[in-house]
């Protein structure tokens, strides 16, 4: 299974997958949807700290997981977890406000994110 980051490209209106190379993380593909198993939810606090201070959106939170192709399992990812850099350092699940660093599976359909939690 192939290891990726994903983002929301607020340009391109799609998810942003960056795929690890021997020099870094590089963009591999654009995608509408995408679902991850052995999730986390990274967020860099220098970026988080850049955007305070600046006011100006960058990209710095990341959903990473393994590549999956059973996008069926996505009837168990029934939480929706958000991330506002203004509200905390953290993804949280959207209802109750809870930090979340991980899961199972997750898929991503644009802005949203589903979580099996």
């Amino acid at each position: 299974m192939k290891r990726v980051r994903v983002y929301y490209n607020l340009h391109k209106k799609c998810l942003s997958v960056l795929c690890k190379q021997e020099n870094g993380w590089r963009l591999w593909l654009y995608a509408d949807e995408i679902s991850l198993l052995n999730v986390n939810f990274k967020v860099s606090e220098a970026g988080r700290q850049r955007v305070l201070r600046e006011k100006k959106k960058n990209v710095h939170a990341f959903v990473e997981g393994d590549l999956s192709c059973l996008s069926s399992w996505s009837v168990f990812a029934t939480k929706q977890v958000s991330y506002n850099p203004y509200k905390g350092a953290s993804f949280v699940l959207k209802d109750c406000g809870t930090e979340i660093k991980n899961c199972r599976f997750a898929t991503i359909q644009g802005k949203k994110i589903l979580a099996e939690v």
